[in-house]
């Protein structure tokens, strides 16, 4: 099922159609009698209903034109077409489900439709006046962002403690009953507050950010008079107001300091003053409009868009290796999204990319600066892996070269100790230090190695005051099934020097265990929008969260002596990791090449019959272009050499008697068409 996230513009509120009533000449009894002698089989024919139709449009009961591969009805509003029995639709609990799940799409779907059509007939209007539908919650959860100081692991492997999470009260709504008869008499309305940010570059104005909070009295009401009354409630109505004001009140509070750049003073526009040639102007423009949105998306969604303007953008002004790395990125993208292939866009990269080492170079020598030193090498290591094109043939250094240099810079900013023995539980997080964490465990997967900052994971893990380093608000998987996965990475190390199979297979039962643990206060994934319509961050991170869990499994049993994709727990897992995906919002407006490490992961083990593979085809489908350039790129092409490979290779017997398919290894294919780059 797709998950298409709601449009981020348009308007909610369109002219209600106006019904006229027209008079109708009274029939005669001889047209009366002629309709009642009509042909009984032509009338037979009209309620005969066709039975190889997709399923979701038998469980919608529309008609179906069987259409392959998507029949019109399900491709037009973004719908899962199954043609084979689907496993919900023997279960009547499961088939309700899915059917509240469909009307949810469908009525964003209307939603987007009509704010499309609302932006077309005012185009004149100033932008204080446009709507937009609301692009995410406006709160976040406290309770995951508890930090203060960790404790000295002195390395020691030991996860016995699983996290504690403390209650919290729940809000009991009430209301005056002197305003009732107010409330309750009125027609059903919706109020929307809008909240905009203009950004300008050299006084032109470029790219605007806005949120809504809608609030809506479009429910069935009780009778006139009736005062909600307190928890427990009885009735359909009052227990769905409750629960929603429940939901809301779990949702995240936002922390827009939760890192430790600086947030700018609250205005709505933020102007970014550089003097560059005309060339060099369009590729900047590029970047803030087309780029920028793209590159931290979870983050933007738990910052409401203060990245950009806060971060990057200030980055910018004062740091000239960033801005040449920034205009390489843009003139890369360029390429990439527009097919474009000649002489001059690649002297742009290739020119920028000199200036961006030379700018490294220079800094290092002088031995200062080394907080904009690391920005610049940091973006050239995850910029890249964002927006570049894996077949691109332009000569670059390897990412893990420019990590070593991050290692170097990290080291000498002491941030390890910085993120390990802060006291303060509203200390601001070390960015640097948290996107270096998300490359160092992710690209050691790559790599096959234990992670540089391996030791200070373990601790932050092991810690009970200030396990966070932010990795979820970066990029929405906890950050203890992070520090896990760097754990499996540091086993397969070991296991590559020689670790016999006795100790390999206890360990791994360890970490399987501790991966466990992380699924206590777990309820499993949902839609992650609220009643509105608008993105919850905290259940968004809650479905990365379960998508990630399950490809550190799915590593975790890879690394299992006489591993096999054909057995029935890593078919399981796979399943599970497909039914999970469903959840993330898929299009190019989605969070699915935020997902890269999970597919590739996930895709490697996938059989020829899996309902993954069919699954990701759709989500390519959903992505256009964008599927083909960055890390979502790589992984398109890396799964399908894995798969063609795995496809063609004979089945080998099992231990059991039974054959087994082989499992082609996605490192070794890499190595063998020489393919070295970061897909996280």
């Amino acid at each position: 099922m797709s998950t298409i996230p709601p449009n981020p513009q348009g308007d909610l509120m369109r002219a209600a159609p106006v019904n006229m009533a027209v008079a109708q000449p009274p029939k005669s009894k001889a047209t009366s009698k002629q309709s009642n002698n009509a042909n009984p089989k032509a009338k037979t024919q009209m309620h005969r209903r066709s039975r190889t139709g997709c399923y979701t449009c038998r469980l919608r009961r529309k008609k179906c034109d069987e259409g392959t591969p998507m029949c019109t009805a399900c491709k037009h509003l973004g719908l899962s077409c199954e043609y084979k029995r689907p496993m919900w639709w023997s279960n009547n609990d499961a088939r309700r489900q899915h059917k509240d799940d469909i009307k949810m799409i469908i009525k964003r779907k209307k939603l987007s439709e009509k704010a499309s059509h609302t932006i077309q007939t005012s185009v004149s209007s100033p932008p204080g006046l446009s709507h937009s539908l609301p692009t995410s919650a406006t709160f976040s959860d406290p309770l995951d962002r508890t930090r203060s100081a960790s404790i000295d692991s002195q390395f020691a492997f030991n996860f016995n403690s699983p996290p504690t999470v403390q209650d919290y009260g729940s809000y009991n709504p009430h209301m005056l009953p002197s305003h009732s008869d107010f409330m309750f008499n009125m027609s059903p309305y919706e109020i929307d507050v809008k909240t905009e940010r203009q950004m300008f570059v050299n006084d032109v104005p470029t790219l605007r950010e806005s949120t809504v909070s809608t609030f809506s009295t479009y429910h069935t009401p009780p009778p006139a008079g009736t005062v909600l009354p307190s928890y427990p409630m009885d009735g359909e109505w009052t227990e769905q107001v409750y629960q929603e004001r429940r939901e809301s009140l779990a949702e995240e509070t936002l922390n827009c300091n939760f890192f430790d750049f600086s947030h700018g003073l609250n205005t709505n526009t933020r102007q970014v003053d550089i003097e560059l040639e005309d060339n060099d102007q369009q590729l900047l423009d590029h970047f803030i409009q087309y780029v920028l949105p793209t590159i931290f998306p979870i983050l933007e969604t738990n910052q409401h868009g203060s990245v950009g303007t806060d971060l990057i953008l200030p980055a910018l002004q004062n740091n000239k290796g960033y801005l040449h790395c920034c205009l390489m990125i843009a003139a890369q993208h360029f390429k990439a999204t527009m097919n474009i292939q000649g002489e001059e866009i690649d002297n742009d990269i290739m020119r920028h990319r000199q200036a961006t080492i030379l700018a490294l170079c220079e800094a290092l020598n002088k031995d200062e600066n080394h907080h904009q030193i690391l920005d610049a090498t940091l973006g050239l290591i995850f910029f890249q892996s964002c927006v570049g094109r894996f077949d691109d043939s332009l000569p670059d250094i390897p990412w893990h070269q420019h990590f070593q240099a991050v290692h170097s810079l990290v080291t000498k900013l002491d941030l390890p100790r910085i993120v390990s023995e802060t006291n303060d539980q509203s200390a601001q997080t070390p960015f640097n230090m948290t996107l270096t964490s998300w490359i160092d465990i992710l690209g050691s997967t790559m790599q096959g190695r234990a992670p540089t900052f391996a030791h200070t994971y373990r601790e932050k893990h092991l810690s009970t005051t200030n396990p966070s380093l932010g990795l979820r608000e970066l990029m929405g998987c906890d950050d203890h099934v992070m520090y896990l996965i760097s754990e499996i990475a540091c086993l397969e190390a070991l296991k590559k020097e020689g670790m016999d199979d006795i100790t390999l297979c206890q360990h791994v039962h360890a970490l399987g265990d501790q991966i466990g643990l992380t699924e206590a206060h777990d309820s499993g994934p949902k839609m992650p929008f609220n009643a509105n319509g608008s993105l919850s961050p905290k259940q968004l991170s809650k479905n990365i969260t379960s998508a990630f869990r399950l490809a550190a499994r799915i590593y975790l049993c890879s690394l299992v002596p006489g591993f096999s994709p054909s057995q029935a727990s890593c078919v399981g897992l796979v399943e599970k990791l497909t039914s999970v995906l469903h959840f993330i919002p898929s299009g190019p407006g989605g969070y699915d090449r935020s997902l890269a490490w999970v597919y590739l992961i996930g895709g490697s083990v996938s059989g020829a019959n899996s309902s993954f593979r069919q699954f990701f085809n759709d989500r390519i489908a959903q992505l256009g272009d964008a599927a083909n350039y960055g890390s979502f790129g790589g992984v398109v092409s890396l799964l399908t050499e894995v798969w063609q490979q795995a496809d063609n290779s004979q089945p080998s017997p099992s231990a059991n008697g039974s054959t087994e398919a082989p499992y082609i290894s996605w490192r070794d294919v890499m190595q063998m068409r020489g393919w070295d780059y970061l897909l996280i």
